[in-house]
């Protein structure tokens, strides 16, 4: 258990929001990759195969070849500032903050998390709890709910409110693939991006792939990212024939999400000059943005003959998509934002509270 704050009577309530993405190492280097990959893959929701099966290959294999590889991938993409990932997370829950700050006066914390890596979901709850936060509400920085992101980011909540005493009220946002503010800023950004660069034949709309077996045992991600890309396309006001659904970031031999997005790029290249992707199932651009899409399959694409190769980046700080976040925000903490809310009321009572408790002889 984590120790309690000391109670204090009359104390102003604070809710707290979390935002929760997939993660990252601390550096590009195959020492800094291996932890955070052996985190990753030994997350039940992401690697479901039995551990008499899974581990021999995890520990045996894949942790002994594959940080050095990925290592050379994140170099490619790194920052001054360190990982994309990290830092546009960061940098969407300060711009939450000054946007909430905007809205309502109500004391509301707002802290982002790494489902792997740091920092990590029990640090972040654990700094919310010490802040008094008593009302909490966490937002998976993923648009369309799969178990083995979504769930997993609540599981490590679960797991973090298992060692506080004093559990704070609970509210989660399991998805946002249709909601009107994320499909806007998606369609604004990529129309904002065609303006300055013109467009492609085709837009291909690239998300992240799992497991075919996930859609057979009832995960509901194939559809959300269906509908996602047909909200967008609809936005964007494209003919089916303008725009296509693709899955990538394959692991292992089994088969997963397709059409496969570096098929789809092979394909296209002995078609079309130009291609457009974006990737809408990504609100930062990471590594798999970044490297796989930007790099890998741009390269997939021009040795099959293609021209012209743009990816579209991801909302990352785009104002609307911040907006579009805050408001999603507020719309699941109605209830706990007291409308007629002020600071000068709330020390007045807190006041009133810590006079009778006095007077009853507790030490405050």
């Amino acid at each position: 258990m984590f120790p309690e704050p000391a109670f204090q009577h009359g104390s102003v309530p604070k809710v707290g929001i979390l935002l929760i993405n997939l993660g990252t190492p601390r550096a590009p280097t195959a020492t800094a990759v291996r932890p955070y990959l052996e985190e990753f893959l030994s997350d039940r929701r992401v690697v479901e195969l039995p551990r008499v099966v899974w581990w021999p290959i995890l520990h045996g294999f894949v942790l002994n070849r594959r940080p050095a590889q990925s290592a050379k991938k994140y170099a490619k993409i790194w920052t001054s500032e360190g990982s994309p990932l990290k830092v546009h997370t960061e940098r969407q829950a300060n711009l939450l903050r000054g946007y909430l700050g905007e809205q309502t006066k109500y004391p509301i914390l707002v802290e982002a998390a790494m489902r792997y890596g740091t920092p990590s979901v029990e640090h972040k709850i654990r700094k919310l709890h010490e802040q008094r936060c008593d009302r909490l509400l966490v937002i998976p920085l993923y648009p369309q709910y799969s178990a083995s992101a979504t769930a997993s980011a609540l599981d490590a909540v679960g797991s973090a409110l298992a060692k506080l005493r004093n559990v704070p009220a609970l509210r989660t946002v399991k998805h946002f693939h249709d909601d009107p503010g994320y499909i806007r800023a998606l369609a604004q950004g990529i129309t904002k991006y065609w303006n300055i660069n013109g467009r492609a034949q085709k837009l291909v709309m690239s998300f992240h792939g799992v497991p075919r077996v996930s859609l057979d045992r009832g995960d509901p991600y194939h559809c959300e990212c269906h509908k996602t890309a047909r909200l967008l396309a609809t936005a964007l006001d494209l003919d089916p024939d303008q725009y296509l659904v693709s899955f990538q970031s394959r692991f292992g031999r089994q088969e997963w999400l397709k059409p496969y997005t570096m098929d789809v790029m092979r394909l296209l290249g002995g078609k079309l000059k130009r291609v457009d992707v974006v990737c809408p199932g990504f609100v930062s651009d990471c590594l798999e943005t970044l490297e796989e899409i930007a790099i890998e399959n741009k390269a997939v694409f021009l040795r099959a003959g293609g021209k012209a190769f743009h990816y579209i980046p991801c909302l990352n700080e785009d104002d609307a998509w911040v907006r579009g976040l805050t408001r999603l925000a507020l719309e699941n903490l109605q209830g706990w934002l007291g409308a007629d809310w002020n600071a000068q009321a709330a020390t007045r009572l807190a006041e009133a509270s810590q006079k009778r408790a006095r007077a009853l002889g507790a030490k405050v």
